[in-house]
């Protein structure tokens, strides 16, 4: 593949700390466009993020082309266990969609530019929803291991944006409203797929941290006394990117544990992914659904 015209200082593996303001995102955006565009003409419908222990999603998509995170100009590989690292094109419950099959984080030394940029990606190749999902910790004592939670509203504790930056007008306001980052329609359009498939859902507020230290049990109490329902280390600035473009966003939380000091028991990546490979399958049915059924509003 031949080199891709970056900003200049900006080499085809652009230092993942290196930090992006806004107004550098279109050209470096367009150059990601372009690797893809080599690859497929597919127009995604859909973006689809899938968290820790959720990328067996991935297995049922149909004419499927996929890139290595490496392959594309200024994006390393994904280095968190159980993250893959592809960007996948290809057809699910009928829809063409594009799926992130991993992501990347804060707690790797990313810049939010970086984290971001996949759902900005989403946008420029044609999707108009992006849903995320998230391994997650339990904040309510009600969500045993293995709940899906839709997220109906985030908090983002990281105290990081990747909005912070001289604002790149052509693909969002300065100022962009949050009141609906979690669209209503969407979620309502999620439960009614669970109903379908006979998975219960919960709902609830997702907090975002930035890891990747599990929380002390104290730190679960203020969270669960703020208004959160689960904690994790991702998901919150891809949502603000994502409604920055203008993308409507929903999203699905796996809750894998109960937060630290709810069972006395020490917190570990295993049981995260242990509770990803139970419930996975679930989550799968409910978002196959929930793109079969998009058109019938």
């Amino acid at each position: 593949m031949t080199d891709l015209p970056l900003p200049a200082g900006v080499g085809r593996r652009l230092d993942p700390s290196r930090p992006i303001p806004p107004a550098d995102q279109p050209a470096l955006i367009n150059a990601l466009l372009a690797a893809v565009r080599d690859r497929t003409d597919l127009v995604p419908e859909v973006g689809i993020v899938l968290g820790s222990g959720l990328g067996g999603l991935a297995d049922d998509l149909e004419d499927v082309v996929a890139i290595p995170f490496a392959d594309l100009p200024g994006w390393p590989a994904a280095t968190a266990h159980g993250h893959i690292g592809r960007l996948l094109l290809g057809v699910l419950g009928g829809r063409p969609v594009v799926m992130l099959q991993g992501r990347f984080h804060l707690y790797e030394g990313n810049d939010p530019g970086l984290v971001v940029q996949p759902v900005l990606l989403f946008h420029a190749l044609g999707a108009r929803i992006v849903v995320l999902t998230n391994a997650a910790g339990g904040l309510d004592p009600s969500f045993g291991p293995g709940t899906l939670m839709v997220m109906n509203d985030h908090i983002n504790l990281t105290g990081r944006t990747p909005l912070h930056g001289r604002n790149a007008d052509e693909l969002g306001p300065r100022f962009n409203d949050m009141t609906d980052a979690w669209s209503p329609r969407l979620r309502a359009r999620l439960h009614a797929a669970a109903a379908a498939e006979d998975v219960p859902l919960a709902e609830g507020v997702y907090v975002g941290l930035t890891g990747p230290s599990y929380e002390t049990p104290a730190e679960v109490r203020m969270l669960a006394g703020l208004g959160g329902h689960a904690v994790g280390m991702s998901t919150v600035l891809e949502c603000i990117a994502a409604r920055w473009v203008g993308l409507e966003v929903c999203g699905v939380s796996l809750v894998t544990n109960a937060g630290a000091g709810y069972t006395g028991e020490p917190l570990t990546h295993e049981e995260v992914m242990e509770s990803g490979l139970v419930a996975g399958p679930r989550l799968a049915r409910v978002i196959r659904r929930f793109l079969t059924d998009l058109g019938d509003d």
